[in-house]
């Protein structure tokens, strides 16, 4: 049951950079969610964080324990992706509703897994897409819906970031590199956008000299969809930041950035042009972790579906092992055509202030 002034209660599972700089200062901005506990592996982080935030703290060991607790509804688990799988099914299994980072899993069979724990037992299961709830992002799925550009016809995308030598994503292969962590980004995006699934997937991916990453550091994907759309995205680990993309349509286009990020200073606006005439749309800067937190409590409140739900991470993921396929073999890659889902919608827009962040805790940890 929810809390006496009837809030979702969750654990944080994992306290590494995206939990403390994001998801646990943006609980605090919801009327319908609160924090009750933490798990990390980390003592430091178990005293402090828990002294910040008022929580109980557990140990990975003692998980079970406590999803037998009857202390919280729900974990939200921000694990190395690779790590997923043993935190995610345990919960559902338990009847605990669960909030799961993106990408969902390294594996399609995981996926499925996750998706068939929440199905048997009715847990809800949501993957933390935070641009679902995102107003500029829905702002311009429903432009391009609607067809005010056209027919969407091309996407092109950058996505980079230079991460730390001293990160977990630097050790452990493809399932932590670029694309697995950046590529579901544009990736999501260009579904959406479209509305449909790719059927065909190339990639060409290069290793920077010098670069400690175990695989590609930075990777070109191109993607055919129904109706000869085409879109193409770049992700990296060793460039200079940047976030952007731009949809042509046969009426006009859209230019974005930022795009994919959140946090101060970050407000996801874009620039219009239809029939030559450009205008553009400033958006404000929202808590993008609490929105999609209100949301999802939401939906397990007023026993809800939510939109982005197994079946959409695993959507995405599929697309992800098939690069990995095409980057190994050097051949394109054929997938399955698939129907288009139901798309985000605008009562899932938040528009909560951004919280103030805490100092931060280590958060370099491998397993978090």
């Amino acid at each position: 049951m929810p809390s006496s002034d009837g809030k979702i209660r969750y654990a944080v599972v994992a306290a590494g950079s995206i939990s403390q700089g994001a998801f646990m200062p943006g609980i605090g901005q919801t009327d319908n969610s609160v924090m009750t506990a933490l798990v990390t592996g980390d003592p430091v982080k178990a005293q402090d964080l828990a002294s910040i935030y008022g929580l109980k703290s557990y140990s990975y060991a003692e998980y079970p324990e406590l999803l037998a607790s009857g202390e919280i509804d729900a974990v939200y688990v921000a694990t190395p992706n690779f790590l997923h799988t043993q935190y995610v099914i345990p919960a559902l299994n338990a009847g605990i509703h669960v909030l799961l980072e993106k990408p969902m899993a390294t594996t399609e069979a995981e996926c499925r897994d996750m998706a068939d724990a929440a199905e048997r037992t009715g847990a809800k299961l949501m993957v933390a897409y935070r641009l679902h709830c995102e107003p500029g992002t829905l702002e311009m799925i429903e432009r391009v819906q609607k067809g005010e550009f056209g027919d969407p016809r091309v996407f092109t995308s950058t996505f980079a970031q230079v991460v730390k030598t001293s990160n977990h994503r630097n050790k452990n292969g493809f399932a932590a590199g670029p694309v697995a962590d950046m590529g579901p980004y544009p990736l999501n995006m260009v579904r959406k956008l479209f509305n449909a699934e790719p059927i065909e997937v190339m990639a060409l991916g290069s290793k920077t000299p010098g670069s400690p990453l175990d695989s590609w550091d930075t990777v070109t994907v191109s993607l055919r969809f129904p109706q000869e759309r085409l879109a193409h995205f770049t992700v990296s680990y060793t460039l200079p930041d940047t976030e952007r993309f731009q949809l042509l349509g046969t009426k006009g286009e859209i230019e974005a950035s930022p795009c994919f990020g959140y946090g101060e200073g970050v407000a996801i606006n874009y620039r219009a042009t239809i029939n030559g005439e450009t205008t553009e749309h400033v958006h404000p800067v929202v808590d993008q972790f609490a929105g999609e937190t209100s949301y999802f409590s939401s939906c397990i409140l007023n026993d809800q579906a939510p939109e982005p739900d197994g079946e959409e991470g695993w959507r995405d993921v599929r697309v992800v092992m098939a690069i990995e396929r095409a980057l190994e073999t050097g051949l394109p890659q054929k997938l399955e055509p698939l129907a288009a889902r139901r798309l985000p919608r605008s009562t899932q827009c938040r528009k909560l202030a951004l919280a103030d962040v805490p100092s931060f805790i280590n958060t370099e940890s491998p397993t978090e």
